[in-house]
């Protein structure tokens, strides 16, 4: 069920494509315990978003992105890249009615 609310709730929603440029931020978030090194996933999600230039990716994982140990850790490693670090929040925090 909360699957199936989730992907309606991005219907319409463009995706964005990888480059190379995620693909090292996503790399470097892991190597420099920014995410656990098993959450190669939400890592590429998060680099992805830089390098592209989301200003407010959304997400619903509050144990590995949207946690505030953790967004002090990633804004680190995406500024280190010379990239702005998006703001990380939930749907709800940015105003979303899901």
């Amino acid at each position: 069920m909360a699957a199936q609310t989730r992907l309606k709730a991005i219907e319409g929603i463009p995706m964005l494509g990888t480059s190379e440029e995620a693909l090292d931020l996503a790399e470097d978030l892991l190597i420099q315990g920014a995410l656990p090194l098993n959450s190669e996933e939400d890592a590429l999600h998060i680099g992805i978003a830089a390098a592209a230039g989301v200003d407010f990716p959304l997400t619903w994982n509050f144990k590995h992105i949207n946690y505030a140990h953790t967004k002090v850790l990633i804004t680190s490693v995406i500024e280190a890249h010379g990239f702005v670090c998006p703001i990380l929040c939930s749907p709800e925090e940015l105003g979303a009615e899901i």
